[in-house]
């Protein structure tokens, strides 16, 4: 008979508490359940405040992503009044969005996820005392570098919307002030900053260069052609992942969610389909069909709320009920589902949804995995950096232009603020009766991809991506780790306090 193991994994690198527990057979995770296991009680926080407060209250939901629920709190009003935002205003919003995301996927690589080459599980590893070198805690010369740098970036967003994190100069049409020429001038000189670093250290060459990475074969040429190549943050990635196995674990649910991103200005030299930076979608494999977000509901059958059945968040409850389905509920994180499919949400999604030719190949050729999704990540500035650098010089030569359209009244009504954030899709869903917040319902990223069992059974992205992965030691399943942290956790974004579960 074959011997099954219950192992319980603490994910507590970045905000909340995360635990996976996972049974372990046959040197491989035959089943996972991932548990978030603190209560967010921000929905409820919202009811029956003034229309405008969702502005100040949901940045705090984080305090790595916080500028993104300031954008869906702010798309979500600008949708109740009908209002366009003005293209300056749009720019300033976007540079800022893209900030936020081109530091998180940085940090989040080097020191988060990159960190676990430092692990002692790779010592046998031939590139472990390079890993050692490069991402020892606190200590390496990549994580002191990466630190450096992204905090000089994030000065960016305090110049354009006053402070970082929890800033709100978001508001209902546009944004409460305009830069100025000064700031913004110092804002292109941190951003042409971090680019020539990102160049010379995260990807070892040009954007330009990078962007001619078309498919596999092209990446493994790329890694050849020069030494700059392969000793850059991407480079080592590669070279490490592909000895560690990484490139053959945590496929996932093969299905992807994009809500789309980063309306264009009216006027501007960026050109992208759609009207949108970042494509909305959803994709099967590399399929891709239109997004509708009539089609999101959310699933509380194995979490602890009292179930009012499978809502779509315009009209859903978060009532928790800890005692409810004595044995079936084990997570504070709602099952969040695209025409009842589990999807993914992310970097990853965004390259298959945009039609990104060197990610549909690996997603195409079944290689979805911890070291593509990682990848996706590490490398997504470099779709952004350029758009950054010409919205910032439209700012410059458009100086005095409008910033906000109406006059700050908020309607009674009913809105949806849409974003991509940097873990992935972020809505808000806002409902206003007499100038007061009747409903508010927040799906984050992590609770799509960490989401736990739905009723049919069907498990979360994470939790199907760790399954059939193998573990070389059942008391150290670092491996489990590397598929999950691929992800981005972000449990703070999905539950709030309470206590450890047992």
């Amino acid at each position: 008979m074959t011997s099954r193991i219950i192992r319980n994994i603490p994910f507590n690198r970045v905000e909340g508490d995360l635990e996976v527990s996972i049974e372990y057979a046959d040197g491989r995770v035959s089943d996972a359940w991932s548990a978030g296991t603190l209560y967010r009680g921000f929905e409820n926080l919202m009811k029956g405040r003034g229309a405008l407060d969702g502005l100040v209250m949901t940045p705090r939901i984080c305090g790595i992503c916080s500028t993104t629920h300031l954008a869906a709190a702010a798309r979500a009003l600008d949708a109740i009044a009908g209002l366009t935002p003005p293209d300056n205003a749009v720019r300033v919003r976007n540079v800022a969005l893209m900030v936020e995301h081109m530091q998180s996927d940085v940090r989040h690589s080097v020191l988060m996820y990159m960190t676990d080459f430092a692990h002692a599980a790779h010592a046998r590893h031939p590139l472990y005392d390079e890993a050692l070198r490069r991402y020892a805690p606190a200590a390496g010369s990549s994580a002191i570098d990466t630190i450096r740098e992204t905090k000089r970036l994030l000065e960016v967003i305090a110049m354009l919307g006053g402070q970082w994190p929890h800033s709100s100069f978001m508001v209902p049409g546009g944004i409460a002030f305009a830069p100025s020429q000064a700031d913004v001038l110092q804002c292109l000189q941190l951003v042409r900053g971090y680019r020539a670093w990102y160049e010379r250290r995260v990807l070892g060459c040009p954007l330009e260069r990078w962007r001619e990475v078309d498919s596999r074969a092209a990446l493994d040429a790329w890694l050849d052609e020069s030494a700059a190549h392969r000793d850059s943050e991407t480079g080592f990635l590669l070279r490490f992942g592909r000895e560690a196995g990484l490139d053959v674990i945590g496929g996932g649910p093969n299905a992807f969610l994009s809500y789309g991103s980063l309306d264009l200005p009216q006027e501007t030299a960026v050109v992208a389909p759609g009207g949108q930076l970042v494509a909305a979608g959803f994709a099967r494999g590399t399929a891709v069909a239109a997004f509708d977000a009539t089609h999101i509901a959310e699933d509380v059958s194995h979490a602890w709320y009292r179930d009012h059945g499978t809502l779509h968040p315009a009209a859903g409850e978060t009532d928790p009920y800890a005692s409810a389905q004595a044995g079936r509920a084990y997570s504070w994180v709602k099952a969040p589902r695209y025409d009842g499919q589990a999807v993914e949400t992310g970097p990853l999604a965004e390259a298959v949804i945009d039609g990104r030719p060197l990610f549909i190949d690996l997603v195409a050729a079944g290689r979805t995995s911890a070291l593509a999704r990682q990848l996706a990540r590490l490398t997504r500035p470099a779709t952004m950096l350029p758009a950054v650098e010409v919205w910032l010089q439209e700012l410059l030569a458009t100086q005095g232009a409008p910033v906000v359209a109406g006059d700050g009244h908020v309607p009674d009504g009913e809105g949806a603020g849409l974003v991509q954030a940097a873990r992935g899709a972020l809505g808000h869903w806002v409902r206003i009766e007499n100038g007061r917040i009747a409903r508010y319902q927040v799906i984050t990223p992590t609770a799509w991809n960490g989401s736990p069992r739905d009723s049919t059974g069907q498990r979360g992205a994470w939790e199907e991506a760790i399954v059939g992965t193998p573990i070389a030691d059942p008391d150290n399943p670092i491996e489990a780790g590397h598929v999950i942290r691929s992800f981005d956790p972000c449990l703070v974004c999905a539950v709030h306090t309470v206590r450890r579960r047992t």
